[in-house]
């Protein structure tokens, strides 16, 4: 007897044997049941060596109890303790599965299917599995019989005997025959149905690849023929009925549970198409209808009960549509978005649990594989394999595949899916979620060998495997494309050429041939810089396969790679700063604008990275006047100087750039930037503060270069326009009005001649043909237009607005603001001004009828000649001009009741509205999201082409690039004018309404 606070010396050895309820085994163990075998050491030895000793050791007890009577209870004992086969099976599978101790203990005489160990036992097949489920008659006995042959793979798989792919095979095996042995059931209920039709059973997905899980469901498709002599109607409703008994026969649970639901919805339209269909009715639906991600799904498909015949003829029928599916427009981007929608379908609370769906699971390696095969299998027949891992290899002996990194995801794969297999096994449920309880995971771990803190062991092997699968899955694609052109070692698989062209085209290159030639210039050779490119590209290439002009994205960067490639920071920044490298990718690929800014000085790539090089955050007005004042004062010369000044502003221009189109895209650490508005006012006041800064720091060099320190006249810019309104597009010319007044002493007439002399040097210095932009000042909405004088005196303003101001003069003036120059002369004009545009008791009615006439003239004259009313982003329906007019009519009639309307900015204003209620919250929304888009297409129109647009692109390239940066994908163009043209008409109504009181 052991001493009390003494622990027995069985407790001791059930703790080294794994045990993690030792009190608990021991009371198991002196329970009456085991009395025969208690003692013997082996007994310990096998519960040790399961994944679980104590769910093992209860699973033996209890299938001890249910023997019936003492003998049988004998024999179990007996031979579990001589027959090391049958006690490594069933004590593997007791300490593995919950689910398939019940069963033991439902029929305790099914261990001996576990006891026979012959050759033909160890890899059975469809055939064998028929025999096993041979007498079952109903769906209570068919599930009775599948449950001992799952019992016989599951003992075999927790054992070591099988593989993974063995496992899984077997698992397709079993369900192939269970599959038969449902429909001969139904075919025994309903003889009539089965003499009226040919009826085959087609696998898809897991069960179709011959790579079943433990616990999934079963994807089939029907095809039906009329049998002969019969009516195909009435022959279709018998094979109808037929496949829905088959399917409940194996879906709904009776008391020995169910099977595993069958699921059909990957048949023509779905769960909304017919059950059944004829061979021709599905060769007419993939022909005309199917969407790429169908002929995906055809991939695994694979006769396995009913027709035989009819189901291989069904598979011949549609494989040539499958091998042509890469021939698709937008091919690859329609698999990858789908991909991308599975992901985003995960709640948030599983998305790092998910084992299959999640970033890095089963699905990555899936979709990987299953992507070039539909891309090369037209051409090679070799890759036709349903089953992944075959695939994968198929892949790599091809060279379609690197070969360390098809053996990285095999091992990836393997793992990632023996996980999945332990955790179905456990309760016989289908989850592909990784549990949370330190016990299961224990459980797990220990099942795949890792009996040295399995717990963290296994979560270090999974995020391995899974950081593997990450890292790997679209490099896979893009890899081999280098190789094909790169220096590889004598007798190296690699891509040929025209398989190499064949991958381009499917990822959206229109010239293949240019797009291999910038490739071999990048990445051929033995130098580091080479070496550092193969390793880059991959990557990149998938990036820029994701824009809407792929050979632009790989033509700019070997641009910029053969300008930086021998500067020692470029490839380093690119290879070590994460974000860096798929920055550049989208700026690069997302139109003109952005890349011309660079190449123009291509050291700006700095930008992108989250160094020093300051990142895309837009830099402060202060900032930079700051910089550009400190680089004008370096200068030697006025020219010397505004040449500095616009550089600076040229990378700025990049870096707003840059910011707008990652953001616009989003990166694969964050997603795009939803709030639209916010993207405009990025763009918007980013450029207005530089374009301000630009003018500062011009001036002050062409007023040290004629005059020195001062100039004889005090001289102040007027922002005008939308640059007034923080509101500059990349394409913006700058509205501006000059204002000087003459320094005490000095002659008006001097004062006149030096202000007009800084007006036409600083116009010409912003405009002198350099690789910078140039910057055009726009002077039009000056007193007396294009005839009066570029400047006046404040005295000569005043004179003019208070003697002959126009109403549409009242109108521009609410957009002035101070930006540049003298702060005091320019503080007393908008003093000047402001009774004008905020005039008390707001706009007589004779004004606001002359708001309107201008209105509707401007609409009549000024839209060009063939444009589309529609889809005119300034003069068009609900286009900017609509909203603004709208929005400067209240700040006419209101500002000088309600300080809020006294801004510059339209957005600011139309809030400021809202808040003083004279504009419903509904109807502010209304207009504001009609500028935003209007605005948003201005800024993807000068990205994309490189210069200003009031329309959308006609080219289809640029029309898809546009569509992009707004967010559309591949072949959503049409959907993109579709909401467009929906936003602005409803924004027109409310214009009709509140301007034009109609």
């Amino acid at each position: 007897m052991t001493a009390p606070g003494r622990r027995s010396s069985t407790f001791t050895r059930l703790l080294r044997h794994g045990f993690t309820d030792p009190s608990a085994a021991e009371r198991l163990l002196d329970g009456a049941e085991l009395e025969p075998v208690r003692s013997d050491p082996v007994l310990l030895e096998a519960l040790g060596a399961t994944a679980d000793p104590d769910l093992a050791l209860l699973g033996l007890v209890r299938l001890v109890e249910a023997q019936d009577g003492h003998s049988a209870q004998r024999e179990l004992l007996d031979t579990l303790i001589a027959a090391k086969p049958l006690r490594d099976r069933l004590l593997g599978v007791l300490g593995s599965s919950a689910a398939l101790a019940d069963h033991l203990a439902r029929h305790p005489r099914d261990w001996h299917a576990l006891v026979t160990y012959e050759p033909q036992d160890l890899h059975p097949g469809v055939r064998e599995f028929e025999r096993g489920l041979a007498e079952a008659s109903s769906p209570v006995s068919l599930r009775v019989a599948y449950r001992r042959c799952l019992l016989s793979i599951a003992a075999r798989d927790v054992c070591g005997t099988t593989d993974l792919a063995q496992s899984a095979a077997e698992l397709a095996d079993l369900a192939t025959a269970t599959l038969r042995a449902a429909l001969a059931i139904a075919e025994t209920a309903a003889p009539d149905d089965a003499a009226q039709c040919r009826l085959a059973v087609i696998a898809m997905g897991k069960c179709g690849g011959h790579e079943l899980n433990y616990v999934s469901d079963v994807d089939v498709i029907f095809v039906g023929e009329a049998a002969d002599g019969a009516d195909e109607r009435k022959a279709l409703q018998a094979a109808t009925r037929l496949a829905s008994h088959m399917m409940r026969i194996c879906s709904e649970t009776t008391v020995e549970g169910s099977i595993w639901p069958v699921d059909a919805n990957l048949r023509p339209e779905g769960r909304n198409g017919p059950l059944v269909r004829t061979l021709s009715s599905h060769l007419a639906y993939y022909q005309r209808w199917a969407k790429t991600w169908e002929f995906q799904a055809l991939l695994k498909a694979r006769p396995v009960a009913g027709d035989l015949g009819l189901g291989e003829q069904y598979v011949a029928t549609l494989a040539p549509l499958v091998w042509h599916a890469a021939e698709r427009d937008n091919f690859v981007a329609d698999v990858q978005k789908m991909r991308r929608r599975v992901v985003e379908n995960i709640p948030a609370a599983e998305i790092e649990r998910e084992l299959k769906l999640g970033p890095g699971g089963l699905r990555d390696v899936e979709f990987a594989v299953q992507l070039l095969q539909l891309v090369h299998g037209r051409a090679d027949t070799s890759l036709r394999s349903g089953t992944t891992l075959d695939a994968l290899k198929a892949l790599a002996a091809g060279g379609y595949v690197g070969r360390a990194d098809a053996m990285q995801l095999d091992d990836a794969y393997r793992f990632l899916r023996s996980m999945e297999h332990r955790i179905q096994l456990y309760r016989l449920r289908r989850t592909h979620l990784v549990p949370q309880d330190e016990s299961y995971l224990r459980r797990i771990g220990r099942s795949l060998g890792l009996r040295s803190d399995p717990v963290v062991a296994l979560n270090r092997e999974w995020k391995r495997h899974a950081a593997v699968v990450r890292r790997l899955h679209e490099k896979l694609f893009y890899r081999p494309l280098l190789d094909a052109v790169a220096q590889l070692a004598p007798g190296e698989s690699r891509l040929s050429p025209d398989a190499a062209r064949e991958r381009l085209v499917a990822l959206g290159y229109a010239d293949p041939a240019a797009a291999l030639r910038h490739l071999e210039a990048l990445a051929s050779g033995v130098t580091r810089k080479a070496a550092i490119q193969r390793t880059l590209l991959p990557v990149l290439l998938g990036w820029f396969a994701d824009s809407a002009d792929p050979d632009a994205g790989l033509l700019n960067f070997r641009k910029v790679s053969d300008a930086l490639g021998k500067t020692p920071w470029y490839l380093r920044l690119l290879r070590d700063e994460g974000a860096a490298a798929e920055n550049l990718a989208r700026v690069l690929s997302a139109g003109r604008l952005a890349p011309d800014l660079l190449m123009r000085a291509p050291e700006a790539v700095a930008l992108l990275g989250d160094g020093d090089g300051g990142g895309l955050e837009p830099r402060t007005r202060d900032h930079l006047e700051q910089e550009i004042l400190a680089a004008v004062g370096r200068a030697d010369g006025g020219e010397q100087a505004v040449t500095a000044a616009r550089g600076v502003r040229r990378r700025e221009l990049f870096r707003t750039a840059a910011a707008d189109i990652v953001a616009s895209y989003g990166t694969e650490e964050s997603p795009a930037v939803a709030d639209q508005g916010a993207l405009v006012d990025l763009v918007g006041g980013a450029v207005s503060d530089l374009t301000a800064a630009t003018l500062a720091g011009t001036l002050r060099a062409v007023v040290r270069d004629g005059w020195g320190d001062t100039l004889p006249t005090r001289f102040a810019v007027i922002g005008m326009g939308r640059f007034g309104g923080h509101e500059l597009g990349y394409g913006s010319d700058a509205d501006v009005l000059f204002v000087h007044e003459p320094r005490e002493g000095v002659d008006e007439q001097e004062a006149a001649r030096a202000a007009n002399k800084v007006v036409s040097e600083m116009r010409r210095l912003l405009q002198i043909p350099s690789a910078d932009p140039p910057l055009l000042i726009d002077a039009d909405l000056r007193p007396e237009g294009k005839s009066g004088p570029l400047v006046r005196t404040l005295k000569s303003y005043e004179a003019y607005y208070r003697r002959w101001s126009l109403v549409w003069e009242s109108q521009a003036l609410l957009r002035a603001v101070h930006v540049a120059g003298d702060e005091d002369l320019g503080g007393r004009f908008i003093e000047l001004i402001d009774p004008l545009r905020y005039p008390v008791e707001g706009l007589g009615d004779d004004a606001v009828r002359e708001i309107r006439r201008l209105k509707a003239r401007m609409e009549a004259e000024r839209l060009p000649r063939g444009a589309d009313p529609t889809l005119h982003t300034k003069l068009g329906r609900g286009g900017l001009s609509d909203v603004e007019w709208t929005v400067q009519l209240m700040q006419l009639q209101n500002g000088w009741a309600e300080p809020g309307l006294r801004t510059t900015r339209t957005r600011e204003a139309l809030a400021a509205a809202c808040a003083a209620e004279l504009i419903s919250t509904e109807d502010a929304a209304t207009l504001d999201e009609a500028w935003v888009l209007a605005t948003r297409v201005r800024n993807a129109v000068m990205l994309v082409r490189g210069r200003a647009g009031d329309t959308f692109p006609s080219d289809s390239r640029e029309l898809a690039a546009v569509g992009r940066y707004l967010g559309y994908g591949p072949g959503h163009v049409g959907d993109m004018l579709d909401d467009y043209r929906r936003t602005t008409r409803r924004a027109r109504a409310l214009v009709e309404e509140l301007f034009y009181g109609a």
